[in-house]
């Protein structure tokens, strides 16, 4: 039997359906609303299949591996930078490959707005899409912006937070659709602002280079040739940069800030500051108090 969950690794959200009656009458959710969203990485045997379809609009965007869709309308393989539309009520059938399984994020979608978005991506109301996502990480990126917000609770903030990153999601595969394809110079801004977006999370060299459609070793070069250093590096410096920030403008602790940027050891996290600065997280903060006093 196909698994709906619980794969090695996975993250989901689900809203409990009371508290989505509440919010589709909302005025700000009422308009888009994010019920499920999750991640499944690796997720071999994984598989749904819906022969009334869902409520909701989902969406499926693959960054690894592959799996395989089908509707009425559409039968296809859905690989790494693909994602799949299913607007609500569309019958469909989906799974990982076994030889290559896929790894995905996926969410849910109510509201007036989804048919619309739907309509900015190039699909229908009644028919399953397929479309190339050319920013993956910045798709990605959102993705998991969204993902912390309902893992934070289940408080209308949350619910706020979640529907602006989805929104944003949405308009940014629909941007892409209409811009069409990047040239590699793009593709390596593209993984700059995404670093610089998203500091604080795990950096995958091989994942930078899959959602540029580049070799390792090809983007490690190109990467090297815009910022004369490594990804490391430079990923390094941003969250270095950043934690000099907190240390001057707030009284939060040295293992808060680790944790703010990226680091969820703070011993390792001062040796990264020290190897950068000269000195240690808290002699910093020290010093740029006493200048300023």
């Amino acid at each position: 039997m196909p698994l709906a969950e619980g794969f090695p690794g996975q993250r989901i959200r689900v809203l409990p359906p009371p508290l989505v009656a509440r919010a589709a009458r909302a005025s700000v959710t009422s308009r888009l609303l994010v019920t499920d969203l999750g991640y499944f990485p690796r997720a071999a045997g994984h598989g749904r299949s819906r022969p009334r379809g869902a409520a909701e609009t989902i969406v499926i965007v693959c960054v690894d591996g592959a799996g395989w869709f089908e509707s009425p309308s559409a039968r296809c393989t859905l690989r790494a930078g693909e994602a799949v539309i299913v607007p609500a009520l569309v019958p469909h059938r989906y799974g990982s490959l076994a030889e290559d399984p896929w790894t995905i994020w996926w969410l849910h979608l109510l509201g007036t707005d989804v048919a619309d978005l739907v309509q900015a991506l190039g699909g229908s109301p009644d028919e399953a899409s397929v479309i190339a996502v050319r920013d993956l990480l910045a798709v990605v990126g959102l993705f998991e912006s969204a993902l912390a917000a309902m893992e934070r609770d289940e408080t209308w903030a949350s619910l706020y937070a979640a529907s602006g990153c989805v929104w944003h999601l949405l308009t940014q595969l629909a941007a892409s659709r209409l811009r069409g394809a990047r040239r590699t110079e793009d593709r390596i801004l593209d993984a700059l602002e995404y670093l610089r977006a998203y500091l604080a999370l795990p950096v995958r060299l091989t994942d930078l280079a899959r959602s540029a459609n580049l070799s390792v070793s090809h983007f490690s070069a190109l990467f090297r040739e815009a910022t004369g250093t490594s990804v490391i590096d430079y990923v390094r410096r941003l969250r270095i940069s950043r934690a000099r920030e907190l240390l001057v403008t707030t009284d939060r602790s040295i293992t808060e800030i680790a944790r703010a940027v990226g680091y969820a050891d703070p011993f390792y996290f001062t040796r990264q500051f020290r190897a950068v600065d000269g000195v240690s997280p808290s002699e910093f903060r020290r010093r740029s108090r006493h200048e300023e006093s």
